[in-house]
Order: structure tokens, then C-alpha cells, then sequence
């Protein structure tokens, strides 16, 4: 059987119906839906950690915003 290349993935994106829900990557239902962006990025970076996920917060118009790791990076920085 051949290995998944899905990420693991905790997305902030727009609502088409307005506000900003938290996804994960593969799922069809927001895990939670905020009327500010502000909240649903503080909410999706603190599941996020919890779950050691990539944090993906989107722009309005649904673009990548910034990607912060929170799982275990493949390619750490040097030091």
C-alpha cells in the first residue's frame, strides 16, 4: 500500500459566509469557527501546538498568509 504525502495541517481560513474557521488538513468540518481572524489564529496556533501540526494562516482571499512548525520539522535550521 502506498504511503500517504498528506500533511498534518491546522489551517486558518476565510468562511464564504463571513468570519474565519480552524481546519485541519484532509477535514471537510471547521473544528471551530471565530468572528475575528484574531481569535481563530490564537485558537489554531494553540491546537496547532497541542497536536505538533503545521499552522497555516490564510488571507481573505484564501492565500498562504505564513506557515509556523509546530510537529517535527524535517529540515531544522543549522546553528
Amino acid at each position: 500500500m502506498p504511503k500517504s504525502n498528506t500533511r498534518k495541517e491546522t489551517h486558518v481560513v476565510p468562511n464564504p459566509n463571513g468570519g474565519w474557521d480552524v481546519k485541519q488538513s484532509g477535514a471537510t468540518r471547521a473544528s471551530r469557527h471565530f468572528d475575528v481572524k484574531a481569535d481563530a489564529i490564537t485558537y489554531g496556533r494553540d491546537l496547532s501546538k497541542k497536536m505538533k501540526t503545521e499552522f497555516v494562516p490564510h488571507k481573505k482571499d484564501g492565500r498562504i498568509q505564513e506557515k509556523d512548525s509546530h510537529g517535527n520539522d524535517p529540515y531544522p535550521p543549522r546553528g
